[in-house]
């Protein structure tokens, strides 16, 4: 789950889609143990936010029922407002019909209050009230709530169905408001020999970025035989790849040691798209996001001369073997082309001309960073 921007306002993911639909499924159970064997109730959705929920809660509930909707108005913005308007009513006949309300989303009472007006002399056998989110702190109508999926904080939501300025309403999460991201975050890219660690070090002085390299990373614990190195160790040992989630939280206390940064450039991280997505998900809790993923481009026969010039006097053996040299190269087009689509489809991936001098690279590079 990543942060999402709707209109002027950023929101980071509050409530999972899976949990959702626990909630409703508890729910429903809730429901229809209190229904008297073989009645036919009709569920009343409140539009437009109860849409999604409705339509999971009538599947999941697998039984004979009825559905209809009442529209009703009150939000204008981020803010409740003090009245609320019946833009659609009902008109099916409800008299000695158990009538359950479906809402959304309950907070200073004031929809629920004309619910209960609305249905006053509807002469309904009996009148329920299920809403799947709960905001106890503003809650101000002395009113029955027969079902409550959940209590939440007192702040604004978006998603399944739940909107601000008519955004939203189409994500399966929930989603809390939260501040604009302060961090300018970048996943640095490119393969061996395209130069990544010299525009790193460029970069992390010019913008005052803390520069955090997977390799680096590594080392230190390993060397250093902190808990999440030695378990690291153990695989290496084995030959075997370090699991994502070590590797992950290796990178967490990277970033969570240095919270006042202005931003970090991840360099060698993420490889794969289950890292790129743990990596959405750690910053998104944090209110933050990664910007952009800038990979340097370089034709392979450039950089196999690069590489065995350096391997002259770097004395890395897999920089004297072309062969190995290409085999580096076809991983890491096989990684990067995933990770290309990945940040693609966030319009976050941003190719550069890895060919010049490093002052040009730089410049190129630059650009990229000021339009973030």
């Amino acid at each position: 789950m990543k942060l999402l921007k709707l209109h002027d306002l950023y929101f980071k993911p509050y409530i999972s889609k899976e949990e959702i639909a626990d909630i409703v499924r508890f729910m429903v159970k809730q429901v229809k143990a209190d229904l008297p064997k073989g009645e036919v109730p009709i569920f009343v959705g409140i539009l437009n936010g109860c849409f999604l929920f409705a339509a999971d809660f009538i599947r999941e509930f697998n039984g004979n029922c009825e559905i209809s909707f009442v529209k009703l108005a009150s939000y204008q913005g981020t803010t409740s407002t003090e009245k609320v308007r019946e833009l659609v009513g009902i008109n099916e006949d409800l008299t000695g019909r158990t009538v359950i309300i479906l809402e959304d989303i309950i907070d200073t009472g004031n929809t629920l209050q004309e619910i209960y007006n609305i249905f006053r002399d509807k002469k309904v056998k009996q009148l329920k009230v299920a809403s799947l989110f709960f905001k106890p702190d503003v809650f101000r109508k002395e009113l029955p709530i027969d079902y409550i999926g959940k209590s939440i904080e007192d702040k604004f939501i978006v998603g399944y169905g739940l909107d601000y300025n008519n955004l939203g309403r189409n994500y399966a999460a929930i989603y809390q408001l939260t501040t604009p991201p302060k961090m300018k975050n970048i996943v640095l890219f490119g393969p061996p020999g395209a130069g990544k660690g010299t525009q790193a070090e460029f970069f992390k002085k010019m913008y005052n970025l803390v520069h955090i390299s997977t390799g680096d990373v590594f080392r230190f614990n390993i060397k250093n035989e902190t808990e999440l190195g030695l378990l690291a160790k153990e695989y290496m040992d084995k030959g075997d790849l370090v699991p994502d989630e070590v590797t992950i939280n290796m990178l967490k206390e990277e970033v969570t040691k240095n919270n006042n940064a202005k931003g970090f450039i991840f360099d060698g991280f993420p490889r794969t798209e289950s890292q790129a997505k743990a990596l959405d998900a750690f910053l998104s809790d944090k209110g933050e996001q990664i910007n952009a993923m800038i990979a340097l481009e370089v034709p392979e026969d450039i950089l196999v001369k690069r590489l065995l010039e350096r391997g002259k006097t770097s004395g890395r053996t897999d920089d004297t073997d072309e062969a190995k040299i290409r085999n580096r190269f076809n991983e890491y087009n096989t990684k990067t082309a995933i990770l290309k689509d990945y940040f693609n489809a966030q319009n976050k991936y941003f190719g550069i001309n890895g060919v010049g001098s490093i002052e040009e690279i730089t410049q190129r590079i630059a650009k990229v960073f000021d339009t973030l």
